[in-house]
């Protein structure tokens, strides 16, 4: 029973929508007669991949919400151990490397995607071009029928 002009708010696990954009995601690519089923197997197959892979995408999905609101979710955090007083760090971790390419990276990304974008409205321009060709000799030869 719920209760009008209630003020309780109910706060949703970090992951959980992320979690369930990817089981509305694939309910639409896959139009299954039997959702209930189709979502308790799409959510087995989760668990088989994480137990395998040891990769959650519900902590995967809280970081990238995290990242949004947060920049420092994606830094790695380094222990107190890995670090002696006397010496001084002169190796970069894998992570700050990337994040110094990554300009670089993000531009050949950038490139490619609009490549791939331009591509694809070319193609959707010479589609629309055959179509006009099509209806064009269709319409004439209506006429020479008609005639």
């Amino acid at each position: 029973m719920s209760i009008p002009f209630s003020n309780t708010h109910y706060r949703i696990p970090q992951g959980f929508g992320n979690l369930l954009e990817g089981l509305t995601r694939e309910i639409l690519r896959e139009q299954p007669d039997n959702i209930p089923a189709f979502a308790a197997a799409y959510f087995e197959n989760l668990l088989e991949k994480r137990e395998k892979t040891s990769f959650d995408p519900a902590e995967w999905g809280a970081k990238v919400d995290d990242r949004f609101y947060n920049n420092h979710a994606f830094k790695e955090q380094e222990s107190p151990e890995k670090h002696e007083p006397g010496k001084e760090n002169s190796q970069t971790s894998v992570k700050e490397k990337t994040a110094l390419e990554s300009p670089e990276e993000d531009k050949d990304m950038e490139e490619n995607a609009a490549l791939k974008i331009q591509a694809a409205f070319r193609g959707h321009l010479a589609r629309e071009e055959v179509k006009k060709m099509k209806s064009i000799d269709l319409e004439e030869e209506k006429t020479e029928e008609n005639k």
